[in-house]
């Protein structure tokens, strides 16, 4: 396949993980064993750089944070294969950035999550190196 295949597949998973996790994580239904700890999240305000605010204000700020950063990737990753058509060649390491930091993100997620993002993440990683993969694979064809 060719890479712009690959980074539309892995934009598609982005765009399905940031809704996901926007839906079941920042706006998902708090647990009833889990509404104590929200409850005390909420409760104890502090200032923090002349403003007052609590630990579920950074909780759900980060949250929507996430979310808004995953849609803009899923965007980027549509946005690059549209260019792959022509120059997959140099995208690769705009590629490769993202792929790693993927990387880390799955690790990051499977010692704080769940089985969900990190499925996912790596998902989308093995994507990204498709296309990088087959981005050379492309030139090399061409240029034969």
């Amino acid at each position: 396949m060719k890479p712009t295949v690959y980074l539309r597949i892995a934009s598609v998973l982005t765009l399905i993980h940031a809704l996901l996790h926007t839906i079941g994580g920042v706006f998902g239904k708090t647990p009833p064993n889990v509404q104590p700890v929200v409850d005390t999240m909420q409760g104890n305000q502090f200032l923090v750089m002349g403003v007052m605010r609590t630990m579920w204000d950074f909780h759900q700020g980060f949250g929507l944070v996430a979310s808004v950063s995953l849609t803009v990737e899923g965007l980027v990753f549509w946005q690059l294969g549209t260019l792959a058509k022509s120059d997959a060649l140099r995208l690769r390491p705009i590629i490769a950035t993202f792929l790693i930091g993927y990387l880390c993100i799955s690790v990051i997620s499977y010692r704080y999550f769940f089985a969900g993002p990190v499925i996912t993440e790596i998902l989308i990683a093995l994507c990204l190196g498709l296309a990088i993969w087959s981005s050379r694979r492309s030139a090399i064809v061409e240029a034969g």
